[in-house]
């Protein structure tokens, strides 16, 4: 005899079956037709949520089984899915990212959240908004959304442009606001308005109590335990104890009366100043997409279109408010720290919007009764709006950008300064080797700082959004504007066998210790470029002549292993050869 399920039980599992069908068939659907995913998503809610169609099913009955019956059981997977944001987040908030774009980040970033956040405030002040309230919305409403910016980016290979350079940074500074709002957010809706200074008081020592936590715990305990765990059961105890660290830290910071996101944010330094930070990345993705798409598809749930279209005027009025403020502001700190205007108009087209914590922040002020319901609403109405509105906003910004800075004219009047940046890759030729390399290392997050003599090879790669310069690597001073003595790596991939030897000479003549790989015509080049300084050599002869022999041991019917191991020792002698040894 089959289980009877509990009451409530049969309408849960359909509309976790509504999720995962609307996660698995309706977004790819609309991927398809190039719609983001994170828009895929909220715009998945609109649709199967409570003020979606399901307002139609007491005339379709069939309409039940393809929307949400219990809105509010889909909360723990959204808090869930915010949890993994925040500790991913917590991931790639490092010292060493923030100092490569320091300029940017607190230069940019500040200017555009401190100006954006008062005139907002303002603006919900003159409204009527009390005290906090109107700090709360301000500082919602200042983030930007860095899920839909950087995917949008990566997707167009520009997130090692100058426009994605500079996003980045600004986007880097709102990420590392998310945490001390949140501290805000959660006392002041213990306190009232004559506190506030005592709020944001307590709000900052709260923070920096935290920071020091990091600090203790990363550096005393939380390493050693993730090794035992490696050690002692592999990737699965690794898991187990990665996801102990993530609930623990947010149970924690919750008892303590702030929210659960901060404990995920501050859990995900902790592991992030480990060896096992890429790993846990890895490990956390494919659960990472999955609840932030649930995440997602709640905020379009939470979109009431019937409020819209009752209050159309001040969700519009709000809208066109918000995208010129935030256009405005951003265009002018973005061109004041980060770069010329045609840079710092696009980038501030894909800031202008808001962002998923602003929802995240409306939701805690909410259940703290910082912000009434309606408010809150009709805020997540306008912040909803504005995301799904980035793709064509950024691309409208894209247009007005190449107005300004023609494409003949945008190669040589770009300046080259790189100087602040760390722990790069400056690569010397970008054709058809360089293209190759930057396409691998680039979805690693590898910043690359290209140069190449010849206009054309630039403007083509900088259409393709790689941050491409004119100038000979065999300069010094070409070298210090790219950066040189904070970068990484240089690896040399022209042509010119003169050419190549004069730039690893005077690489290694600046730097002493940086790794230098290059590519080399054959075996006596590459004995040149050693001897300028190179640390690895390719020759291409060589691993030509390899590979066409490879393909000719296989067409003979060698097996595959045997023909990768007949190579390795030709390719181990034939370096043995080259080098001396």
């Amino acid at each position: 005899m089959a289980a009877e399920l509990a009451p409530g039980a049969e309408a849960l599992i359909k509309d976790a079956l509504v999720f995962l069908g609307a996660a698995g068939l309706v977004v790819p659907l609309l991927r398809t037709a190039k719609v983001p995913a994170v828009i895929g998503f909220i715009l998945t809610g609109l649709v199967i949520g409570p003020f979606g169609i399901a307002q139609f099913s007491d005339r379709l009955p069939g309409l039940a089984y393809v929307t949400i019956s219990e809105p509010g059981a889909a909360s723990l997977f959204a808090e869930l899915g915010i949890l993994f944001l925040l500790f991913l987040l917590g991931l790639e908030i490092s010292f060493q990212k923030l100092w490569a774009l320091r300029r940017t980040v607190f230069g940019a970033g500040g200017l555009q959240a401190g100006v954006s956040a008062a005139a907002i405030t303002g603006g919900a002040l003159a409204l009527g908004q009390p005290l906090l309230a109107a700090v709360t919305i301000g500082l919602a409403l200042a983030l930007s959304s860095t899920a839909i910016v950087m995917q949008l980016l990566q997707e167009s290979r520009r997130a090692a442009s100058p426009v994605g350079r500079t996003a980045l940074g600004v986007l880097l500074f709102q990420d590392i606001l998310v945490a001390p709002i949140l501290i805000f957010v959660s006392v002041a809706a213990m306190g009232g308005e004559t506190q506030l200074a005592l709020i944001l008081g307590e709000a900052l020592i709260q923070g920096l109590l935290a920071i020091a936590l990091i600090v203790a715990v990363g550096r005393f305990a939380l390493s050693p335990v993730l090794r035992l765990a490696a050690r002692a059961g592999g990737r699965d105890f690794l898991m187990a104890l990665t996801l102990l660290v993530v609930v623990g830290a947010a149970l924690m910071t919750a008892s303590a009366g702030l929210s659960l996101a901060l404990g995920a944010f501050l859990a995900g330094m902790l592991v992030g100043e480990t060896e096992f930070k890429h790993q846990t990345e890895v490990d956390l993705e494919p659960f990472k997409g999955l609840l932030l798409g649930v995440f997602f598809i709640t905020v379009g749930m939470a979109l009431d279109l019937r409020l819209v279209v009752a209050l159309w005027q001040e969700v519009l009025l709000g809208l066109l408010a918000l995208l010129t403020v935030k256009f405005l502001v951003a265009a002018v700190a973005c061109r004041l720290f980060a770069g010329r205007l045609p840079v710092a108009v696009e980038a501030a087209s894909f800031l202008a919007p808001a962002g998923e914590f602003a929802f995240v922040i409306l939701a805690t002020a909410t259940t703290g009764r910082l912000i009434d319901t309606e408010t809150a609403t009709l805020i997540a109405a306008i912040a909803g709006i504005s995301m799904v509105l980035i793709p064509p906003l950024s691309a409208l910004g894209g247009r007005v950008a190449a107005g300004l800075a023609p494409e003949d004219a945008e190669v040589q009047n770009h300046r080259l300064d790189a100087g602040d940046l760390e722990g790069h890759v400056i690569m010397a030729g970008f054709g058809r080797v360089g293209r190759t390399i930057a396409d691998l290392l680039g979805p690693e997050d590898a910043t690359i700082i290209a140069l190449d003599v010849d206009v054309r090879r630039v403007q083509t790669g900088r259409r393709s959004g790689w941050s491409v310069y004119v100038g000979d690597a065999g300069r010094a001073e070409i070298l210090e504007k790219a950066g040189l003595g904070g970068a990484e790596l240089v690896i040399v991939t022209v042509d010119d066998a003169a050419s190549a030897e004069r730039m690893v000479a005077q690489v290694r003549r600046q730097r002493a210790d940086i790794a230098i790989l290059a590519r080399a015509q054959d075996a006596d080049h590459a004995r040149r470029l050693t001897a300028s300084g190179a640390s690895f050599v390719i020759p291409d002869a060589i691993e030509a002549g390899l590979q066409l022999a490879g393909r000719a041991l296989e067409a003979f019917g060698y097996p595959g292993d045997t023909v990768r191991d007949r190579l390795a020792a030709e390719r181990e002698g034939e370096y043995r050869k080259m080098t001396g040894g």
